[in-house]
């Protein structure tokens, strides 16, 4: 699909167009701000977040006074062309008061309904590391140590084997799960985080990208 000229969008009367800004590897909203063509075209030719300050009435450059710019992986806009989510690895935090997003603050949670997320996983992982609450099975691997921890993803992986090479779906997703708690355990016991797989993954994708360029070329 090509890409839509800027002209193409459509701008309120104020010639402004509202922008949601997620992180691309997160995948959490960090904020919402307003673009005019202006702004649009600035955050397109430096690949960083321009936008349009309505309290200022002045251009914004995301991060040039505090340093945590933004750098713009994709802009998408919706299906009537007035709405744009832009997609972007950040340098640092997004909100001004210094949290991660500005959405920080619940509103109203389903009783019924748990959102789940790996970020969500690995926080709570690190609360256990932490405030190590008694008779908790994560507390027992970080009391324990670095040698327990890798002895359990060691046999959880065994296991994933075993059940793959048995061709059971159901059993074999279960192992994963399995597997996929203790290797974040061992994320935290070790100090890696989420968004440092997601960038060594995201290497190899450009890198695999590469490769089978070269390759038809060949």
């Amino acid at each position: 699909m090509e890409n839509l000229n800027i002209d193409e969008l459509k701008f309120d009367e104020k010639g402004l167009i509202p922008a949601v800004v997620v992180d691309a590897i997160t995948k959490k909203v960090l904020t919402v701000a307003y673009m005019n063509k202006e702004s649009l075209r600035i955050t397109m030719e430096k690949g960083l977040t321009c936008f349009w300050s309505r309290s200022r009435q002045e251009l914004w450059l995301k991060g040039e006074t505090s340093g945590n710019y933004q750098h713009v992986v994709s802009i998408t806009a919706d299906c009537d062309n007035d709405a744009l989510v832009v997609m972007v690895e950040k340098d640092g935090p997004a909100c001004h008061t210094g949290a991660d997003s500005c959405f920080f603050k619940p509103v109203w949670q389903s009783p019924d309904l748990h959102e789940f997320s790996l970020e969500g996983l690995y926080e709570l992982l690190e609360g256990r590391k932490a405030d190590r609450p008694e008779g908790s099975y994560t507390t027992y691997l970080f009391e324990k140590g670095i040698d327990k921890i890798l002895k359990k993803v060691g046999e959880e992986s065994t296991e994933v084997i075993i059940a793959g090479k048995a061709d059971d779906k159901k059993e074999t997703v279960y192992e994963l799960a399995d597997l996929a708690y203790h290797c974040m355990v061992l994320m935290v016991q070790m100090g890696i985080s989420v968004e440092d797989v997601h960038r060594e993954l995201a290497s190899r994708h450009i890198i695999d990208h590469k490769v089978k360029q070269e390759k038809m070329t060949q």
